[in-house]
């Protein structure tokens, strides 16, 4: 039911189509049908269900056939008084003929079964994991380009304040009402930003070619936050329920259970070497000879039906050694479940400190912005009674960009927390992406 659910959830992704504007979504969608990664994750997953198909061979009818055909030259002489004509001679053979064996008690087999059906389950697990990795390599792309941007935006904006101040200081110089000094100051600021733009473009560059990496194309415009963003806290407020979630759900922690699982059937296979095996067995031959050894033809036709019993009695203490091989990796399995558990506990616990740290600083972020607001109007008021500098308001004005930035950095930073957090537990599902997407607002919006 789970899988079924899984490939319906995947075709509908893939279906679904691009909506109007590069939004989180339709770059997602473009993701699941482009990214190289999770089209191999998607091959293992296909690879793993014909595990089923061949553990269930094992308890199956097997059906061979065999023929061949041979040309003999033989000189035979014979020894003492016989009915038998020696001397040289050649003579064809032709053997053709079918044999079938139907497993009755192969306790070997039916495990080897039963485990094939769990390894297309962690096929499974695995592609659904793949998927939510997915979605959290999109979600960082896309806010890391949304980041930059907004970088960008910041330096630009101080870059034009500082071209002003930079026109001022030189207009003040000629009239007299500055000095030389004020104007190397401004020039050396402006040459400054203009060297933070180029990194900064640069930057932005690189992000865009990380997104292009896993969607396959240049990513274009995308969709920002719209104003004001509402980010809630998660639920459960516990970070022991998520925590106590992620021991049973995490998909890592889903993988290891099902491999001690596979590896305490693969201790009772090895053990059930020592068992017998009775298989039915059936076989059909026709043979036809123009001459033999003692100068006669024959054709014979044979059909055979019975029960063969095979009782291992000694191996070589082959058998013993392997069960011993089994238990220990069962040993290694059962620590590896152990390991992914921490592993999963951790993340779980980083990630729900990431976005409960990330609201705090978001809320922060937000008064101080407030308040460089508040202090920029105070300024460009003592400006304008004579009490403030141009050189006052264009710090005033940097800062309320340098918070604008930062503001726009806490919040994308605290969205892929979230959508980690969900990861972290085994939980995260397009409707989270459609959750965050309704944040964003499209170009033209």
């Amino acid at each position: 039911m789970r899988k079924a659910k899984l490939v319906i959830a995947l075709l509908a992704a893939l279906g679904a189509g691009t909506a109007a504007g590069a939004d989180l979504v339709s770059i997602y969608r473009e993701a699941v049908a482009s990214d190289a990664q999770f089209a191999s994750a998607r091959a293992s997953f296909l690879a793993g269900q014909e595990k089923i198909a061949q553990g269930k061979a094992g308890l199956l009818p097997q059906v061979t056939a065999n023929a061949n055909l041979n040309y003999t030259n033989l000189d035979a002489r014979f020894i003492g008084g016989n009915a038998f004509a020696g001397g040289q001679r050649d003579f064809g053979t032709r053997v053709f003929g079918v044999q079938l064996t139907q497993p009755l008690y192969r306790p070997q087999n039916r495990e080897t079964y039963e485990q094939s059906k769990l390894q297309a389950l962690i096929s499974e697990i695995q592609l659904n994991a793949a998927s939510q990795d997915l979605m959290v390599r999109v979600s960082q792309a896309y806010f890391d380009i949304l980041q930059a941007q907004a970088n960008l935006t910041f330096i630009r904006a101080q870059k034009s304040a500082i071209a002003e101040q930079l026109a001022q200081a030189k207009r003040n110089f000629i009239v007299g009402t500055a000095t030389i000094t004020d104007t190397n100051d401004a020039q050396a600021r402006y040459d400054l930003s203009a060297a933070q733009e180029v990194g900064a473009l640069n930057e932005l560059e690189v992000k865009n070619r990380a997104l292009a990496a896993i969607i396959g194309k240049n990513p274009g415009g995308l969709a920002a936050p719209a104003e004001p963003i509402v980010l809630n806290r998660p639920e459960p407020a516990d970070m022991n329920a998520w925590v106590e979630q992620a021991q049973v759900s995490s998909l890592q922690v889903e993988v290891q259970k099902t491999a001690v699982e596979i590896a305490g059937r693969e201790v009772k296979k090895q053990d059930a070497g020592h068992l017998p095996t009775i298989d039915a067995v059936a076989s059909y031959n026709d043979t036809k000879a123009n001459a033999s050894t003692f100068g006669f033809g024959s054709e014979v036709r044979q059909a055979v039906i019975g029960v063969q019993l095979n009782v291992p009695i000694y191996l070589g203490g082959a058998i013993s050694s392997r069960v011993r091989e089994a238990a220990a990796n069962r040993t290694k399995a059962e620590q590896d479940l152990e390991g992914a558990r921490r592993s999963a506990v951790l993340a779980t616990q980083q990630s729900y400190l990431g976005v409960t740290a990330g609201l705090a600083q978001v809320k922060a972020l937000e008064q101080a912005l407030q308040s460089s607001l508040v202090s920029l109007e105070s300024t460009k008021l003592g400006r304008d009674v004579g009490v403030r500098t141009s050189v006052d308001v264009l710090n005033s004005q940097q800062q309320v960009a340098n918070a604008r930035r930062d503001l726009a950095k806490s919040r994308y930073d605290t969205i892929v927390a979230q959508l980690k957090l969900k990861q972290a537990v085994g939980r995260l599902t397009v409707e989270d992406l459609e959750a965050v997407n309704r944040l964003l607002q499209t170009e033209g919006k």
